[in-house]
């Protein structure tokens, strides 16, 4: 897996206890800190609200493949893409026959 440095900011109170219960874990700050992400990335994409938000982004092209079937499973996401397409296909028809 590839990693990616990322700066950002955390209240100076998180700091101390990230700090602490490093030490207490034997783990470094990074690492606790990835390991917290992990589990709250994995219980928010496990509601079902966030997985409909997750596929509006996708619906609407904010979205890649990749990274949707990454959240809502490789199942899922194919059924998503297969009604995108006949989505779009009926878009497309409804455009040629207002042409006509």
């Amino acid at each position: 897996m590839s990693t990616r440095k990322v700066n950002f900011r955390l209240p100076e109170e998180l700091v101390t206890h990230a700090d602490i219960a490093a030490e207490v874990t034997h783990k470094n700050r990074t690492e606790l800190l990835i390991e917290a992400l992990r589990e709250y990335l994995k219980q928010i994409e496990s509601e079902e609200s966030f997985q409909e938000a997750v596929v509006e982004l996708y619906l609407t092209d904010e979205l890649d493949f990749e990274t949707l079937r990454d959240i809502i499973g490789r199942q899922d996401a194919e059924a998503v893409r297969t009604s995108k397409q006949l989505l779009d296909e009926g878009d497309d028809l409804a455009d040629k026959l207002a042409d006509l």
